[in-house]
């Protein structure tokens, strides 16, 4: 009997292996998937011409319609989707915020134009004099922006090498799109020089 319940026990924890192996796969290619969006996202806001698109509000959406199974949002990991919400949304705030001041800068100017010329009266300089700290502001939330996009793509590659690394899965089975530079834990992959794979020790 001991023979047989050992010989269970040993196919049921193979099962174990293959199912988690299976979901670590799963996981890792949203993973990638949410890296390559990021960044590309973050090169857009920097003026780069990016042909990359993945609508990753849509993945988060895919993800919560799921129940959050079978995702690394839940299988290793549940506080990843709490963490990509809270700065997706930090980052559409900024981005917002950008918008308004440049439409409310120009609305004004426009209103104190009118009204100088017709009161005669240089009323529009105060607020024209006001444009070297709306771009102060500008740039303050471009950098800021920028840093959330960077921090986040930047999680989550961490986030996949722990997932390989736990998992044993193969790093090169994993290949993301970078359009930026500066992100630790990755090297290049093949010829193209956009395409990366996350630096796991000893492996490749």
């Amino acid at each position: 009997m001991k023979d047989v319940k050992d010989s269970v026990e040993a196919v049921l924890d193979l099962n174990e292996k293959s199912v988690y192996s299976h979901i670590a796969h799963e996981s890792a290619e949203d993973i990638v998937r949410i890296i390559s969006s990021l960044d590309a996202e973050r090169a857009k806001l920097r003026g780069q011409i990016i042909y990359y698109t993945d609508d990753w509000d849509d993945l988060i959406r895919e993800r919560i319609a799921k129940g959050k199974r079978h995702t690394a949002f839940d299988f290793y990991n549940p506080a990843l989707l709490d963490i990509w919400e809270m700065k997706v949304k930090e980052i559409k705030r900024i981005i917002t915020a950008k918008k308004a001041m440049i439409l409310s800068y120009i609305g004004l100017l426009a209103v104190t134009v009118v009204l100088s010329i017709l009161t005669k009266k240089l009323i529009f300089l105060p607020v024209l004099a006001s444009g070297p700290l709306l771009l102060f502001a500008w740039n303050y939330a471009q950098s800021r922006a920028d840093l959330v996009y960077y921090e986040l793509a930047q999680f989550f590659v961490d986030e996949l090498a722990e997932l390989i690394k736990k998992y044993s899965l193969n790093p090169s089975d994993y290949k993301f799109k970078l359009f930026t530079p500066g992100y630790f834990n990755v090297k290049k992959h093949g010829k193209d020089a956009s395409t990366f794979v996350v630096s796991v020790e000893g492996r490749s």
